[in-house]
């Protein structure tokens, strides 16, 4: 975190412009953002006081123990890091976002049974789903392992050697920890620019179920239109349940398996929440880059988030089109959709909050007053050259910039040429052996050769099933023929590979000419003919002649040169530039507590329940309720569609105990906690340590946050747990979930003096 009070002198302070003024934040002043997303091991020393200060009543062990139950326990990494979710029962009943397990929604959906609209529930264990490809992990611990790598490591390394040797060093940290017999996987995780490093040690859980989602219409409520906007009226939350092996441990899908009994889960507040409150969020967020300085700033708001904007608007307006003009296809492509959706409209406001909020200025002048230090009799030398070195890599990306934001956004975006990617280690090694063959190499290298060729067959094999079930060759054509189009318009010539270029003019820029030749003969496009292939004798020859996999080898091949080339030198000056810039700040100023960037390793942030005000004579309230849905309501719009039933509780007033001492039922709150996209899901906790919402959405005004957490504005979107507990039993009618967890109310002033304490909520009232 990039606060200018850490990097500004006492005897500069006059100089300081009156919008930087604005934005001190910093302990020198006394005032202390909430900005932070904190390694859980460090709390005790670094966090504790200032939580408690805000109402936390647990200990630092309560919330990170490596020898005890914690919260930690009850936290879960889903999928690598994609979203985060929270255990709710003893046996491993979990909570996330509806969007984080969409794809497991729309998975088990068809047209007979279409979960998307009409929503799941389970109302036995037995009538669970298979969440294929979903995975949960659970933190074991966490070790700083920086002194081992630094220990290696001298500042006359080059990157390349640099990074070789982190490398080696982390892989035998990870082995030494990782054993056949305690099935634990870890990762070594660079902080702070390359100058920590830290292992974490996870358990994983592979056999995770679908037990309950709301339909699209309470679960995305407001689509697009309201996504990263305040009021939000979304029922963003599913259900799932991890299982176990019948010995307790990680084991693949099987009806023996059992379900998780977990060393912590949360209970459920039924308090609801008031202005003030404590919210501290656990969970994995993924990525930030407060670090980020002007020149990177600039690199995104002129080249690589409006490439982006446009590359993905046009894939959306294409799947939108087919997506409306027939169910099964909306149903095939809503999770594919949503992902390129939920980024378009991130990139929009992103782009648009740093220039409103003048990161760019900010930036500039954190990095001038970095340079009087650094240039000082006080500093080390070493330190001076660091904005140098950033300014020179941007310099040297930026002509290139481009080419990597296309491929990666554009050509990636067609589907049947990334599949043909799949095929390119087989393609070398079928290469190799005909080499071998011609060259008459000894018979064990031959055998050799054809063992790894038919392993490479079988794999392939394998994803057949799962690429086509979703997959439409008529959409990826069109797509594909519009990615193609903006590629070869929006990128210089010299940029692209000859083979492209040629192909083009052969075909005189007729796009929908060339890609109606790749889908009519391109094994990738078709099911049918990959099956086929898989049992081919010529699948050298077939892989060689393929256009799909011509034109993606082109240009692959010409994206790595480019990047080996021009792209990789800034890298490299990036690198240490960063690196050092980094320390240099931490050095300048060693009383300040800088959060490290967002790696998609469990962080603690803390916060409280607060509203805000975005604009003068524009203020907003921290709660919002099921009456704003009707408000919303529009049932010709599907984004603002009421089912019919939530309309009937609404108007009979049939909350049970979930509604608030007014009688209003709450849908959403407001916290000021610093979260960013993998805490989708994170529980939101209060200074108990009890569960009182799920966080799903950052605010519009806030979404340069990523780069520069904005003190005044930034919001986190919560789920209330009673709304989560009023759709599952009032809607859903699903009380034998609701039976499942520790519901739990905070006593009355009458019921506190009685001796006996008071038994926690179980049942709930019809």
């Amino acid at each position: 975190m990039l606060t200018l009070a850490t990097v500004i002198k006492i005897s500069n302070m006059k100089k300081i412009s009156i919008i930087v003024l604005a934005f001190l934040m910093a302990a020198p002043f006394g005032l202390k953002a909430d900005e932070g997303m904190w390694l859980p091991m460090f709390i005790g020393r670094l966090n504790y006081a200032d939580m408690q200060q805000k109402g936390l009543q647990l200990t630092a062990e309560e919330i990170y123990s490596v020898n005890h139950s914690s919260l930690k326990d009850a936290i879960v990494m889903l999928s690598g890091g994609s979203c985060t979710a929270e255990i709710i029962s003893k046996e491993g009943l979990t909570l996330t976002n509806h969007h984080c397990a969409f794809g497991a929604i729309q998975q088990n959906s068809s047209t007979d049974h279409d979960y998307l609209t009409d929503g799941f529930w389970a109302y036995s264990k037995d009538q669970e789903l298979q969440a294929q490809g979903m995975t949960a992990s659970f933190l074991e611990r966490m070790e700083d392992v920086s002194d081992v790598i630094n220990g290696k490591l001298t500042d006359d390394m080059d990157e390349a050697t640099r990074n070789k040797t982190i490398k080696m060093l982390s892989d035998s940290i990870v082995g030494a920890v990782c054993t056949e017999e305690n099935g634990f996987n870890a990762d070594v995780k660079s902080f702070y620019e390359g100058n920590e490093f830290y292992l974490f040690v996870y358990t994983t859980y592979t056999d995770v179920r679908l037990v309950g989602a709301p339909p699209s219409s309470i679960g995305k409520y407001g689509g697009d239109t309201d996504n990263w906007m305040w009021p939000r009226h979304t029922g963003d939350f599913s259900i799932l349940r991890i299982y176990t092996g019948q010995d307790g441990k990680p084991a693949d899908f099987s009806a023996d398996n059992k379900p998780l009994v977990p060393k912590h889960s949360l209970p459920i507040s039924m308090d609801g929440v008031k202005e003030n409150d404590y919210a501290m969020v656990m969970g994995y967020p993924g990525s930030t880059d407060r670090y980020l300085t002007s020149y990177g700033v600039q690199q995104a708001v002129d080249l690589d988030q409006p490439a982006r904007i446009k590359i993905r608007g046009k894939k959306l307006e294409i799947y939108k089109k087919h997506m409306d003009a027939d169910k099964a296809t909306r149903i095939k492509y809503a999770s594919k959709y949503a992902g390129v959706s939920n980024y378009w409209k991130y990139f929009i406001g992103q782009s648009t909050q740093l220039k409103k909020n003048h990161v760019l200025e900010k930036k500039q002048a954190i990095e001038k007053d970095f340079n009087t230090w650094a240039n000082s009799a006080d500093a080390n030398k070493k330190y001076a050259e660091a904005l140098g070195l950033i300014e020179a890599g941007y310099n040297a990306q930026n002509p290139y910039k481009l080419s990597s934001t296309y491929f990666s956004e554009a050509i990636f975006g067609s589907e049947v040429l990334y599949y043909s990617l799949y095929a390119g280690r087989l393609e070398r090694t079928l290469e190799a052996q005909a080499k071998a063959k011609k060259a008459k190499a000894p018979q064990a290298d031959q055998d050799k050769l054809a063992t790894q060729i038919n392993g490479l067959i079988q794999w392939l094999k394998s994803t057949i099933p799962g690429h086509f079930k979703d997959y439409d060759a008529g959409i990826d054509q069109e797509v594909t023929a519009a990615m193609l189009e903006m590629y070869y318009n929006d990128l210089p010539k010299e940029q692209q590979p000859e083979f492209f270029l040629e192909l083009v003019e052969k075909n005189k820029m007729d796009f929908n000419k060339i890609t109606a030749e790749i889908f009519e003969e391109s094994i990738f496009a078709s099911e049918e003919k990959m099956n086929e292939f898989i049992i081919g004798t010529k699948q050298l020859k077939t892989l060689q002649n393929d256009p799909a996999r011509q034109i993606m080898v082109s240009l692959y091949a010409n994206y790595k040169e480019i990047k080996a080339s021009k792209l990789s030198a800034g890298d490299d000056n990036l690198d240490k530039g960063n690196r050092l810039f980094v320390a240099g700040l931490r050095k300048m100023n060693a009383d300040t507590k800088y959060a490290p960037n967002a790696n998609s390793t469990m962080r603690v942030t803390y916060g409280s329940v607060l509203p805000y005000a975005p604009y003068d004579a524009v203020s907003y309230s921290y709660e919002s309720t099921l009456k704003g849905v009707m408000e919303k309501m529009d049932n010709s719009n599907p984004e603002f569609v009421v089912p019919e039933k939530l309309v009937n509780l609404y108007n009979d007033k049939n909350y049970g105990p979930y509604a608030n001492v007014d009688g209003t039922m709450p849908v959403c709150f407001l916290t000021n906690n610093d979260i960013t996209g993998g805490n989708s899901g994170s529980p939101v906790i209060n200074a108990k340590g009890h569960l009182i919402g799920a966080a799903f959405d950052g605010n519009w005004e806030a979404m340069s946050g990523d780069i520069f957490f904005e003190q005044n504005i930034q919001r986190t979107i919560v789920v209330d747990i009673r709304y989560v507990l009023f759709i599952v039993d009032k809607y859903a009618g699903a009380k034998n979930l609701i039976e499942e967890m520790e519901l739990v109310k905070t006593p009355t002033t009458a019921a506190a003096a009685s001796p006996v304490a008071p038994e926690p909520v179980l049942e709930v009232a019809n």
